[in-house]
């Protein structure tokens, strides 16, 4: 499910993706066509990681976030989970449209970023940390 974000959910841990400068264009995507490639990205991921991903939430935040992030993740990773972990407010990814849109010139490239930075994300939410998703070219 995507959800329109507006605010941040706090948690254990955030990791996001950083970037550079925009490249001085900025594509514009309406809303509701940059929340269909997100949603295409989530199902892209395979089935097996699909039902393993437990207690997130998946958001698009429409307004800026914050400077040279193009996702966030906020929660505690699955690998850090004990048989204490009951009752929390789900994690969240919250991926950015306009920060993604700076930094691509066509549409095309808004989906792959797109594709790249919600593999990025779930990636912490499985517990996998920036170096290793670095190693791993994600």
């Amino acid at each position: 499910m995507i959800q329109r974000s507006g605010g941040f959910a706090t948690g254990s841990w955030n990791r996001g993706v950083a970037v550079g400068s925009d490249n001085g264009v900025v594509v514009t995507v309406e809303p509701e066509r940059f929340e269909e490639m997100v949603g295409a990205a989530l199902d892209s991921l395979p089935d097996e990681l699909g039902r393993l991903m437990r207690n997130v939430a998946v958001t698009v935040e429409h307004a800026a976030g914050p400077p040279g992030l193009l996702g966030l993740y906020e929660g505690v990773p699955l690998t850090a989970r004990t048989t204490g972990y009951a009752g929390v407010l789900p994690d969240r990814i919250t991926i950015y449209r306009r920060a993604i849109c700076a930094i691509c010139a066509t549409e095309a490239e808004v989906v792959d970023q797109v594709r790249r930075t919600v593999i990025h994300e779930v990636g912490h939410h499985f517990g996998i940390d920036d170096e290793r998703l670095d190693e791993l070219g994600w």
